[in-house]
């Protein structure tokens, strides 16, 4: 439980993190995205809320609309946002891993690595892949999850099953950054996330609280970055110290 307990705190020690001088220029952008594209997926879905609603709901239950509409409202907008952190995941990834890079810079005391016009489009192209990866790697595991949802009697560990999967794929989403900076593939992003589970987990399930929070998950993305970062070298530190 301690590791898990240091993985969730070193996420919600982003928020400090960011905000470092020298740090705050690399957050700006993962924040515009996050922020553009939730603002635009919680306007597309106010604009049809009401549609659906009237579409769903029979004319003579429309008495129940007052109890339906919030539920339906809570409902879909948590759908819209996970769907839009995995775009959004997948715009930001270049400026993650800028990110990560001066976050752990900063954190070791190392000067980071200057990047020009070749070498970001270098990483754009690793770092897009890496995404694609993620997705894929994710819809392997949905749909055994949307079977079960379906499933009597079956699906009544379904929520718990989901969000157990969803802390775990965050820890692997932000994992990912601080990894690959340091030439580490997706397999071995997974293998690192094992070996260290149950602080990976703590990271993933408090990402998954962030991101669950309307208004708190524009912020989401950087904090996730930074905890993910400042995790691994915490336990790069600790697997040096035992090799001592």
């Amino acid at each position: 439980m301690f590791s898990f307990i240091k993985g969730f705190t070193d996420c919600f020690s982003g928020f400090g993190l960011i905000f470092k001088p020298g740090i705050k220029r690399f957050v700006l952008i993962p924040f515009i995205i996050n922020l553009g594209l939730f603002s635009l997926a919680i306007k597309l879905l106010l604009d049809q809320l009401t549609i659906w609603i009237e579409k769903l709901l029979p004319g003579w239950l429309s008495w129940l609309e007052w109890l339906i509409w919030p539920l339906f409202a809570i409902a879909m907008l948590l759908i819209v946002f996970y769907s839009f952190t995995v775009i959004a995941n997948l715009i930001a990834a270049p400026f993650n891993s800028l990110l990560s890079a001066r976050i752990e810079a900063m954190l070791t005391g190392k000067k980071p690595e200057d990047i020009n016009t070749d070498d970001f489009i270098k990483l754009t192209g690793r770092t897009v892949k890496s995404e694609i990866q993620k997705i894929l790697y994710a819809i392997k595991w949905v749909i055994p999850l949307l079977i079960i949802t379906i499933i009597p009697v079956i699906n009544l560990v379904a929520p718990f099953l989901w969000i157990l999967f969803a802390a775990w794929f965050f820890a692997l989403q932000y994992n990912d950054y601080p990894l690959a900076n340091r030439g580490h593939f997706f397999d071995e992003v997974k293998t690192y996330s094992r070996k260290n589970r149950m602080r990976s987990l703590g990271l993933g399930t408090a990402v998954f609280l962030l991101t669950s929070i309307p208004g708190v998950n524009f912020f989401a993305m950087p904090v996730a970055v930074a905890g993910a970062t400042k995790l691994t070298c915490v336990c790069k530190i600790n697997e040096n110290t035992n090799k001592v």
